[in-house]
């Protein structure tokens, strides 16, 4: 996916099993997915079926790349304002949804290499084969939160772009206290953070807010998703060892508690994964 700058930052090492939750997008949110985040939905869709039928909660619920669309739409609505109180601006990111295959300024990528966010062209890129190829190949329950958590830790990337961070993933080694673990752990603590806001919070242009609220079994089902993608637990089923000197997402415990963190304190600050003594 190319080196410096450009890199491609993912969920997990290339196998990721992500264990799905119950939790999905509240069907009573009745505004357009396609909703008014200032400006036109940053969408681009290169096959499949229009997105343009996107429009309630409900739909979200049946259609994944529907589901896709609303929770980007919702981290856009979020992270303005909140990222405002920090004194950081939000430019939307493109979020581009393919089949097989696709160009982007970091190279080219296929749904192997899983979802993606790359900084060289500001566009997070989700293939809904990928999530389908969880399920069959890898026994993912496909579970909506499951992939929800997904985009919400591809889009913390792009918040880490936007603050300056996000270029430390490519500074000094691999291992499970490396800058490149730390930046992927920052990433999942900003999913937890509009995983929060997202289940409490009305939606834009709506009275409900775009999750239902969360159960302690939905948080529970949310951090097993980030286990999932523990740098441990795949090595583990690819090769049967863990080689901790070699990872470089986290581990499993590591993920959850990073993840939980967002979601407890919903503070920008409690993410700052570069300043802990040890993630």
């Amino acid at each position: 996916m190319g080196r410096g700058g450009k890199v491609g930052l993912g969920l997990g090492g290339g196998i990721v099993v992500l264990i799905g939750a119950l939790l999905g997008i509240n069907p009573d949110m009745l505004s357009s997915l396609l909703g008014d985040t200032g400006s036109q939905p940053a969408i681009e869709q290169s096959s499949g079926a229009g997105l343009a039928s996107c429009q309630t909660g409900q739909d979200a619920n049946e259609r994944l790349d529907c589901r896709i669309l609303g929770t980007a739409n919702s981290l856009n609505s979020f992270w303005p304002g909140y990222l405002k109180e920090y004194g950081v601006g939000y430019s939307v990111p493109k979020t581009v949804i393919f089949t097989g295959s696709v160009s982007t300024a970091c190279g080219q990528a296929t749904s192997a290499v899983g979802p993606f966010y790359c900084p060289g062209d500001n566009k997070a890129y989700f293939d809904p084969d990928f999530f389908a190829q969880l399920e069959t190949d890898f026994g993912s329950s496909g579970g909506p939160l499951a992939q929800e958590y997904v985009v919400a830790h591809e889009f913390g990337h792009h918040v880490q772009n936007l603050t300056g961070t996000i270029g430390k993933a490519q500074q000094g080694s691999k291992g499970e206290q490396s800058l490149a673990v730390r930046t992927e752990l920052q990433a999942d603590c900003y999913a937890g953070i509009w995983m929060r806001y997202a289940s409490s919070q009305p939606a834009p242009g709506s009275s409900q807010p775009f999750l239902k609220a969360l159960t302690q079994k939905d948080l529970n089902d949310a951090l097993s998703a980030a286990s999932s993608v523990g740098d441990d637990r795949i090595q583990q089923a690819a090769t049967g060892r863990t080689n901790p000197e070699s990872w470089s997402h986290g581990s499993s415990a590591q993920r959850q508690k990073w993840l939980y963190t967002g979601y407890q304190t919903a503070d920008l600050a409690a993410c700052d994964t570069f300043a802990a003594p040890k993630v």
